[in-house]
C-alpha cells in the first residue's frame, strides 16, 4: 500500500508511518519542520521528506491513504489538493482503528498516568513473550517503535488520549478506538483551548466509557470521584473492575510492593505510580498474566522517558518529569517528596501549555507546590505572545500558585542561576514541563 503523511515530524504519526514502512508498505510523507528524535529516524528509515514546507507537489500521483497529523490546518495546501483529488483522508487515530478492527482493543485513557500505564502494560508482555500490536505516546527502553500493526497479534494496545484527532476531525481521539477492555485512571480538567469547561471536558470521558464495546470491560480508579461518578452512571453491558493505589512502602529511600511472595523492590515510586502500578496489574489479568508474573516483569521497569525519569545524581538528585496540568505536578511533587524525605526538594515548573498560561486556569494550581521547600516558576513572555495571550505578571502567578516565597524566571540564563543556588548533597532536583525550559540543555547537570 501506498501512504502519504501530512504532517509526518509528529511523536504518534512519525512512529506509525516507521512501522508502516518496516512492515513493506511505501511511504511518503511532509512537513514544516523536524525535530529529533523523528527527524533522524525518518532519515534512517530514507522516508523523510527531501525539503521542508508543505507543497501540493510533494502529494504522490497515487495513494491509497493520506494520514493527516494534528498539526496541519484545515487550509493545509496538501490536504487541500488531497481533497480535491479524492484521495481517502484519515486522522491518525481513524487509521489505527480501521488496522486494528479485528483486533481485541485494549485502551488506555485519563487525564494522568494513562502513558506510564501503557508502557507498564508493553513492558509485561514483552517481559513474558506476549505477542501485543500497541500504540504508545512516549518512549520506552528497548523499544525502537512506539506503534506496532501486525497480522498476527490478537490484542492491540492504545494509549486513549482524548486531544482532537485532526483539523478536519475534531472529535477526541479516544472516541475512534471503540474499546473491549478500557482502562479511566481519572479526571482533572485540561486542554481548556478546546474544552472550554470543566463538564465539557468530563463529558468526553463519559462518551469515551459509552464507546466501549457490549460485553467488554472498564477497570477504573476508583479513588477519582469524578472517575466513579461515571462508573456508577454508566448503563452499557459491561463488567467494571475498580482498582485503588498498590499497598506499598518506602524504606531507606526505596519503594517495596506487598505482593503474595512479600515485599518486592520497584524502580517506580510515588502514590500515583502505586496507583498506575495496580491498574497496569488488572489489565495484565485480563491479557492472561497472572499476578504473581505481573510483579516479576514491573521489577524490571524504568519508567516511561520523561515520567519521573532520573537526569543526574552527581550533586543533587535530579529528575525530569512531563508534569504540567495541576494534578500531575501536585502528585509528581509529592512522590519526590515522600520517596527522599531527608532531602530539601526543589521544584521547577515551566508553564508551557495554553492552559496553564491562561489566567483564569492558573488558580487550579494552588497548593501544588507546596510540598516543595523552593519553587521555580519559569515562563517565556514571547511563547506568550505567539499565543495570542495577555502578559502574565509575577504577582498573579504568585497569588495563583499561594506561594509569597514563589520565585518567577523568565529565561533560561535566570533559570540556570535559581538552579546553581541549590545544586548541592541535600536536595533533590525536579524539572517539570511538557515543553523544553526555554532550551535548557540538561546536559548541564552533569557538568556540575
Amino acid at each position: 500500500m501506498k501512504y502519504h503523511f501530512i504532517a509526518i515530524g509528529g511523536s504518534a504519526m512519525h512512529n506509525l508511518a516507521l512501522a508502516l514502512h518496516d512492515a513493506g508498505h511505501q511511504i511518503t510523507g511532509s512537513d514544516d519542520a523536524l525535530y529529533e528524535p523523528a527527524k533522524s529516524r525518518l532519515q534512517s528509515a530514507k522516508i523523510a521528506p527531501s525539503t521542508l514546507g508543505f507543497d501540493a507537489l510533494n502529494l504522490p500521483d497515487y495513494c491509497d491513504a493520506v494520514v493527516l497529523g494534528m498539526h496541519a490546518k484545515q487550509n493545509n495546501v496538501e490536504l487541500l489538493a488531497a481533497q480535491e483529488r479524492g484521495f481517502r483522508i484519515y486522522s491518525y487515530p481513524e487509521f489505527i482503528y480501521e488496522q486494528s478492527k479485528q483486533k481485541t482493543r485494549v485502551v488506555i485513557a485519563g487525564s494522568h498516568g494513562k502513558t506510564t500505564i501503557t508502557s507498564m502494560i508493553l513492558h509485561v508482555m514483552r517481559y513474558h513473550d506476549k505477542e501485543i500490536d500497541y500504540l504508545v505516546g512516549a518512549q520506552l527502553d528497548g523499544f525502537d517503535r512506539m506503534v506496532r500493526l501486525s497480522e498476527d497479534a490478537d490484542f492491540m494496545l492504545i494509549e486513549g488520549d482524548e486531544y482532537l484527532s485532526s483539523a478536519i476531525d475534531l472529535k477526541p481521539k479516544f472516541l475512534w478506538y471503540k474499546p473491549n477492555i478500557a482502562l479511566l485512571s481519572g479526571i482533572s480538567w485540561d486542554h481548556i483551548n478546546v474544552f472550554s469547561t470543566e463538564e465539557i471536558y468530563i463529558d468526553q470521558f463519559r462518551q469515551f466509557l459509552e464507546s466501549i464495546v457490549p460485553g467488554g470491560s472498564l477497570t477504573f480508579y476508583t479513588d477519582d470521584a469524578k472517575v466513579n461518578a461515571l462508573a456508577d452512571s454508566l448503563t452499557v453491558p459491561i463488567r467494571k473492575f475498580p482498582y485503588t493505589d498498590a499497598s506499598h512502602e518506602i524504606i531507606q529511600e526505596q519503594t517495596y510492593l506487598h505482593t503474595e511472595e512479600g515485599p518486592l523492590a520497584v524502580s517506580v515510586f510515588g502514590a500515583h505510580n502505586m496507583a498506575n502500578i495496580e491498574g497496569a496489574k488488572w489489565i495484565c489479568q485480563q491479557l492472561g498474566v497472572d499476578a504473581l508474573d505481573f510483579y516479576e516483569a514491573i521489577a524490571s521497569f524504568k519508567g516511561a522517558a520523561k515520567r519521573l525519569e532520573p537526569i543526574a545524581s552527581n550533586r543533587a538528585l535530579v529528575y525530569k518529569d512531563f508534569a504540567h496540568a495541576p494534578s500531575k505536578v501536585r502528585a509528581t511533587c509529592l512522590a519526590v517528596s515522600a520517596q527522599f524525605p531527608h532531602l530539601n526538594l526543589h521544584a521547577f515548573l515551566e508553564l508551557h501549555t495554553y492552559s496553564s498560561l491562561t489566567p483564569e486556569f492558573m488558580e487550579n494550581y494552588k497548593g501544588t507546590l507546596d510540598s516543595a521547600n523552593s519553587a521555580v516558576v519559569l515562563y517565556d513572555p514571547e511563547a506568550v505572545a505567539h499565543k495570542g495571550m495577555h502578559a502574565l505578571s509575577v504577582r498573579l502567578i504568585k497569588e495563583a500558585f499561594g506561594r509569597d516565597d514563589l520565585k518567577v524566571v523568565t529565561s533560561r540564563l535566570a533559570l540556570t542561576q535559581q538552579i546553581d543556588m541549590v545544586n548541592d548533597k541535600k536536595s533533590v532536583i525536579l524539572m517539570m514541563s511538557s515543553g523544553n525550559f526555554a532550551q535548557f540543555d540538561f546536559s548541564y547537570f552533569m557538568g556540575l
